[in-house]
Formats: C-alpha cells, sequence, structure tokens
C-alpha cells in the first residue's frame, strides 16, 4: 500500500480498509473521548485478503485515517512499514461549518493504536528506515533491497 502524501481523511475510511487486511477479531484502534472513556473497534469481518505479505510506504505527510491504516497493519503483524516516520494525527475531528463560509475543527476523540501507542505529535516509526525514498520514486525502487 502506498501511503506517502496521503493525508488521510475519515476515520470510519480508515477503519475500513484495515479491515480488508485483518483477521476477524483483531484489534483496530481505540477511541478515548475526553471524558476518558474508550471504545474500541474490532474487525467484526472476515478480510479480504489476510496472509498475502504487505508492504506499507509512509513519510512525513501520511496522517489521520493512513496512520489508522498503517497502525492497524504494523501492530497486529500484518505489514512492514517502509519509510519516515509519519505525521502524528492522533486525534479524531469534525469539521463544522461557521455562517461566514469558514470552518472549525473540532476535537472529538483521541485513538490509541492495537498496541495502546498515543501516536499524536509523535507518528508511527516505520520497521524499515527509507530516507532516499521520496514521494516521486516509484513503489518498486523504494521497496528495492528490502522485499
Amino acid at each position: 500500500l502506498d501511503l506517502r502524501d496521503n493525508p488521510g481523511g475519515y476515520m470510519p475510511a480508515g477503519l475500513d480498509v484495515a479491515k480488508l487486511f485483518l483477521p476477524p477479531k483483531a484489534r483496530i484502534i481505540s477511541e478515548i473521548d475526553k471524558t476518558g472513556r474508550s471504545r474500541i473497534y474490532i474487525n467484526e469481518g472476515i478480510g479480504s485478503d489476510t496472509e498475502t505479505p504487505l508492504y506499507i510506504l509512509v513519510n512525513k505527510q501520511t496522517a489521520s485515517a493512513s496512520e489508522i491504516v498503517t497502525a492497524a497493519l504494523k501492530d497486529n503483524h500484518r505489514a512492514t512499514i517502509v519509510g519516515t516516520t509519519t505525521f502524528g494525527k492522533g486525534k479524531i475531528q469534525n469539521v463544522q461549518p461557521l455562517d461566514n463560509g469558514s470552518a472549525i475543527a473540532v476535537t472529538k476523540a483521541r485513538y490509541m493504536t492495537p498496541n495502546g501507542n498515543d501516536i499524536n505529535g509523535v507518528g508511527i516509526t516505520p520497521d524499515k528506515e527509507s530516507t532516499t525514498c521520496s514521494a516521486s520514486d516509484s513503489v518498486d525502487a523504494c521497496l528495492s533491497g528490502i522485499v
């Protein structure tokens, strides 16, 4: 999966992508609200492909829902992460439009990886560091010597 320069998007989309590659009952993330209550997201279905070896390419611009996918597959030993440390957006936000046409992002909760790591402001450290792989390089070039 090439998630370089992928800013993520909506949390449910990240959950859905992770489910494609995880076995049933695998933990995806835990959402912690402002009161400290935790909601655990588990793969309730059967992933489309739970056995093919996976590599995920990431960089500093990999964020949000893309980090949910990355963390879920890394912590469940489902993928090898290659690249540089990700952005570190471990918060779940809702965008609220304002009357003047602008909008405000309201933080609803934070999330923890399946292993209980808070990535906010820290990011996800790759399994294989690759500082020579830029977003314009091909997947083959980035994985050369790794796969």
